[in-house]
């Protein structure tokens, strides 16, 4: 997910849509696996566990550090949530989570603060990964391995497994839906705009660069583009400038469910309806409004906030020494890739419960 502005708090995001999406009960995190077994013995450190025992079998207690910006964003506010319920189904695990920041200096002497406690493990979604690269291969070099979660530091000296979502992928998947809607619909020469998030962001280019590239192959391009900032109101600004220069759309994609809030509301407002359009990220306000069908937003493509919980299971299996029991290989691995799933109003039901609130 983006490195997020600060957000403009006079503006609520449920308001735009002026009651179109329905707002609707928490989204319900993942499921993990029970820790109903007897306590296994604990492992050496830093070897794997003798026997292959499950991962869900408690070992010796570890302490797991984090660290990530500030809920200011739904998705953002997801990934804390997600992580604080995982660690608390492990008894093995204490979570030590430091006061989240979108202050760069705060977020190094917040890691730093973990670091000189000796926490077992790190995790850290970082404001910036170039930025607290250092940070990241600091703790490393300490002997405290890191989970680097979405946001990649530049060096893997920084971090033991990073785990994130598919930027590619998220532009890739919602290229490859409105290219066959548009195909199964007989539409020659589209016009398919793209609402952005932050351009300077490489997160940004690669959703862009999959979306141009799988629309490519039905022969299809990318029509008018405008870049906001993550935001509802900045969905709401550049959506207008855009309906405006555009008096055709066929399709529309929306890097963003938090500023597709925005996105939906300028497209109400201009009374637009003759397009489709495609969200990002999942959130389960969109869900609700795929799942209602009456407005434009027909689909979705995921970026789960859950790889949260899954960083929190990871980085517990390492500092226990131990692997994950379904991989031949004994130690976890060093990067994980989680997949862009299309959400329809015909597989809304079966995502919904892993929406987060925008």
């Amino acid at each position: 997910m983006p490195d997020l502005p600060e957000p403009v708090r006079s503006l609520g995001r449920r308001g735009f849509l002026a009651g179109a999406v329905a707002v609707g009960a928490g989204a319900a995190l993942a499921a993990c696996t029970s820790n109903t077994p007897p306590p296994a013995a604990a492992p050496a450190a830093g070897g794997p566990t003798a026997g292959g025992a499950a991962p869900a079998a408690p070992g010796r207690p570890v302490t797991i550090g984090f660290s990530a910006p500030a809920a200011d964003h739904g998705w953002i506010a997801a990934i804390a949530a997600d992580a604080q319920a995982q660690a608390g189904k492990f008894p093995d695990v204490t979570f030590a989570p430091v006061n989240p920041t979108n202050d760069i200096t705060q977020q190094i002497a917040a890691i730093d603060t973990l670091i000189n406690q000796k926490v077992n493990a790190l995790v850290i979604l970082p404001n910036d990964g170039s930025q607290l690269t250092s940070q990241g291969t600091k703790a490393m070099q300490a002997g405290i391995p890191v989970v680097n979660l979405d946001r990649v530091f530049d060096s893997p000296l920084a971090y033991r497994t990073w785990i994130g979502g598919d930027n590619y992928g998220m532009g890739v998947s919602a290229g490859n839906y409105i290219g066959t809607q548009l195909k199964q619909r007989n539409v020659a020469n589209p016009i398919i705009g793209e609402i952005a998030g932050i351009d300077s962001l490489p997160l940004t280019q690669e959703r862009s660069r999959g979306f141009k590239d799988a629309l490519a192959t039905y022969g299809f391009s990318v029509g008018p583009r405008q870049a906001a900032d993550f935001t509802a109101q900045g969905g709401q600004r550049v959506t207008a400038n855009l309906l405006q220069a555009a008096p055709r759309l066929d399709a529309v994609w929306n890097h963003d469910d938090d500023q597709g809030i925005g996105v939906l509301a300028a497209i109400q407002q201009a009374g637009r309806s003759e397009f489709f359009m495609v969200g990002g990220a999942g959130s389960a306000n969109a869900m609700r409004a795929i799942q209602a069908d009456n407005t434009v937003l027909k689909a979705t493509v995921t970026y789960p906030p859950t790889m949260a919980g899954s960083a929190v299971a990871l980085a517990r299996l390492i500092a226990q020494g131990r692997g994950m029991s379904d991989l031949v290989e004994q130690e976890v691995p060093a990067s994980i890739t989680l997949a862009s799933a299309t959400v329809t109003k015909e597989n809304v039901a079966q995502y919904l419960p892993l929406g987060f609130e925008s």
